[in-house]
């Protein structure tokens, strides 16, 4: 199943290998040994299994912290206008244990906003069959009000290699120039009222009704795969996973006009353009940073991203590229959904010793079949991965701070947001995490776990 490719090109971190349409690349070391696979070859049992109502709360089996669905965090900075708001729907989930072993979990959710005791849609994970009768999953998500992924039932260990196949995509972005098709604006049904309501970075908006919060359908997207700092991810409000990411690869689909001059990498040439200029079905290989927040958009709860590309690196929050000429988010390269499944694209991410390694796999826009990785030390330059320690020897406190969240009505202090002796283990995710955001179906095969051959 494994090629061996040619690395032809070594910027800034970033390995770029070049392989043939047939074959995968080689493995970073050849030094990993496959502890678990899921192929989807046996049957998913996850859209038959009920619906539960989540009670909310710290009793719940979804809390997690401060900035849950329900958390202290909005109740402060919003008053009783959160609450009021919250009271209006229900959140509806299910947690279905599945693979060998039952190794991975399925979180599906669902908004109730009518609250008559059903979810609005029917989000779910089943099995599909590919032309040619290829096995794969099936992440079905119709309606913006609700959340699926895949992540490891247990937590990863201490180093690992986790991967996964993308067999077809369809979660917005441009198909043949434009972002309408099939009936939809960028993955998008067109019904009206389509809104953050009720989780927003600044609680909730005082004088807005459900209608008149911000839209989504501007923003459309995926996560691939991605690690998060905490062992039962699920999907929440859109606010709360900015907080939770350690390392991210996710497509986002977006032409809000704050991000007019983001750029792209055109790996074939090592030179950015605008974001704008392409196709709209970028993918990003992030790093949260453990030491800058982006404090005047997101409220202090959402990490500021440091960027590795072939065509340079890049914190996002300050103008980067030839001049200063770019901002906002810095690009690795565009997917090209129209050649799924015919053929594929391969994410993996890998831990070891010294930090995180990214990589993409497939036919990419410009330079067609290749392999790009970025590494990225736990500490870089003084610039450190967020919540990197999965124990509390691994990290002795430094970047610890106080972090204030101003919302309409009042402020919610962090204390310690990264405090001595703390302890975060890593969970992948594949899919879509956020109740209020996002919409649209993957096809996803071969997730696949391995760990360094002198740990087996």
């Amino acid at each position: 199943m494994w090629g061996r490719g040619k690395v032809s090109a070594a910027v800034a971190g970033v390995a770029v290998v070049a392989c043939g349409s047939a074959a995968w690349p080689a493995r970073a070391d050849g030094g990993w040994v496959l502890v678990a696979h899921e192929g989807f070859d046996r049957p998913l049992r996850v859209d038959g299994r009920p619906w539960r109502l989540d009670p909310q709360g710290k009793r719940s089996p979804w809390h997690v912290d401060a900035f849950d669905d329900d958390g202290e965090a909005w109740k402060k900075i919003s008053g009783p206008l959160f609450g009021r708001e919250l009271d209006t729907l229900n959140v509806f989930r299910k947690r279905v244990a599945f693979g060998r072993k039952g190794w991975l979990t399925a979180e599906v959710a669902a908004v109730d906003k009518d609250k008559d005791g059903r979810p609005d849609s029917r989000p779910g994970v089943s099995n599909a069959s590919l032309p040619g009768g290829q096995k794969v999953a099936r992440i079905s998500e119709p309606s913006w009000d609700a959340g699926v992924l895949i992540r490891p039932t247990r937590p990863l260990p201490p180093h690992y290699r986790v991967e996964m196949t993308l067999r077809g995509i369809d979660f917005g972005g441009k198909r043949h120039g434009t972002f309408d098709y099939n009936g939809r604006h960028n993955g998008y049904t067109k019904e009206p009222c389509k809104t953050r309501y009720p989780w927003t970075f600044q609680g909730a908006l005082p004088g807005k009704t459900r209608c008149q919060y911000p839209d989504v359908t501007r923003e459309n997207g995926f996560y691939y795969l991605t690690i998060l700092d905490y062992a039962t991810p699920a999907p929440h409000g859109n606010p709360g996973i900015h907080y939770r990411r350690k390392v991210i690869m996710d497509g986002y689909y977006s032409d809000d006009d704050r991000w007019k001059n983001a750029a792209t990498c055109n790996p074939k040439t090592r030179k950015l353009y605008r974001t704008f200029d392409g196709t709209f079905n970028g993918i990003n290989a992030l790093f949260p940073r453990g030491d800058m927040f982006r404090e005047t958009a997101n409220n202090n709860i959402s990490n500021e991203y440091y960027a590795k590309t072939v065509c340079g690196n890049a914190s996002m929050d300050r103008r980067y590229g030839p001049g200063g000429r770019f901002e906002g988010h810095l690009t690795s390269a565009e997917l090209r959904p129209e050649l799924l499944p015919k053929a594929a694209y391969r994410f993996a991410i890998e831990r070891d010793r010294t930090g995180y390694t990214l990589e993409m796999s497939g036919p990419f826009l410009h330079i067609g079949q290749a392999t790009l990785r970025v590494h990225h030390d736990f500490v870089e330059n003084g610039r450190p991965i967020w919540h990197y320690n999965q124990t509390p020897g691994e990290y002795d406190g430094r970047f610890d701070r106080r972090l204030v969240h101003k919302g309409p009505a009042g402020t919610y202090t962090t204390e310690h947001s990264w405090p001595k002796g703390s302890a975060y283990p890593d969970s992948f995710i594949i899919g879509d995490p956020h109740l209020n955001y996002y919409e649209g179906e993957a096809y996803v095969d071969d997730i696949r776990l391995y760990v360094p051959k002198t740990e087996r």
